[in-house]
């Protein structure tokens, strides 16, 4: 089982100095990615959670591919109606084929309003978009020569296919919980990519199993599992109705069992706790980081647990 860091950048901590530090303690510790988030306006609704600086996810990924050597680059996750298809099609090809095949295409559909309607998408109709942009996205990997597109919001003919350096494309992570994101990664998904803020492994068990299930109907291979989870190591025991990954270390490495019992092959660790002022101190994080690094990884095989 794999395990990233999803590195924040917005915030008044954001900066490159800062991008490079986490992404090369994350290479240097043996951790096996490095996500972040995506958002284009910041709008009031975003502004109080994730205000500016906010750097741009695909131009931040770009220039970290040129900061480290070995980590997977991605997005947790790309907000897929906020952009073109054919355009984001062009930039995770561009990234994976700058980085060497190391992009991890995390996707979803958000649930700001406001951000909607400032770049003119349409709101109440974002299921759709989003899968429509994603089978775009697909097609323009995957096919050959030129490519058409028809469907009820995206539309084009005859656009060059846009090759990125992973055959046939970069694994697709998809985002949420709902009904409508385990019914779009059992049809376009590599794995299933849930913020799981609370862990009930029945849960779990069930929308893993329904995913599956409609894939196998889908003549599809069945997705992976590759949660994200909030990583707050403290001194003491926390109690039973914890968030997973808020404990002391035991609780944390059971977390990390458990999950891999359920077939997480990935987990992307975020230790953002929503303090804004906190975010220009990485020291802690970074001391998270390598405290359970140096508990559960076998270093010289890369190994977790």
């Amino acid at each position: 089982m794999q395990v990233g860091v999803n590195i924040l950048n917005f915030g008044p901590g954001a900066s490159p100095s800062a991008f490079r530090d986490w992404a090369q303690a994350a290479e240097d510790l043996g951790y096996h990615s490095v996500l972040i988030s995506d958002h284009v306006a910041i709008t009031p609704t975003i502004r109080s959670r994730y205000p500016e600086p906010f750097y741009d996810t695909f131009t931040t990924l770009a220039w970290l591919a040129a900061q480290t050597r070995r980590v997977g680059l991605g997005t947790t996750v790309c907000v897929l109606p906020y952009r073109h298809p054919v355009h984001v099609a062009r930039l995770v090809a561009n990234i994976d084929q700058l980085s060497g095949g190391r992009f991890i295409f995390g996707v979803g559909v958000g649930n700001t309003q406001d951000e909607y309607v400032v770049l003119g998408q349409p709101f109440h109709r974002r299921g759709v978009h989003a899968n429509e942009c994603l089978a775009a996205i697909l097609a323009l990997w995957t096919g050959g020569g030129s490519v058409d597109f028809h469907g009820r919001i995206i539309n084009f003919d005859d656009v060059s296919a846009i090759k990125p350096a992973q055959q046939p494309h970069p694994p697709v992570w998809v985002g949420g919980i709902s009904e409508a994101a385990i019914r779009r990664t059992a049809r376009y998904g590599d794995a299933w990519h849930p913020n799981l803020r609370t862990f009930q492994p029945a849960d779990v068990k069930a929308a893993l199993s329904s995913m599956r299930e409609q894939a196998a109907a889908l003549g599809r291979p069945a997705p992976g599992f590759t949660p994200r989870i909030r990583l707050d190591i403290r001194d003491e025991r926390q109690p039973h109705d914890r968030m997973p990954g808020v404990g002391n270390l035991d609780q944390v490495r059971d977390d990390f069992l458990a999950l891999e019992r359920l077939g997480a092959e990935h987990i992307t660790l975020d230790w953002f706790t929503g303090d804004l002022d906190a975010t220009r101190n990485h020291s802690r994080g970074l001391g998270m980081l390598t405290t359970l690094a140096g508990q559960v990884f076998d270093l010289p095989n890369e190994r977790i647990i």
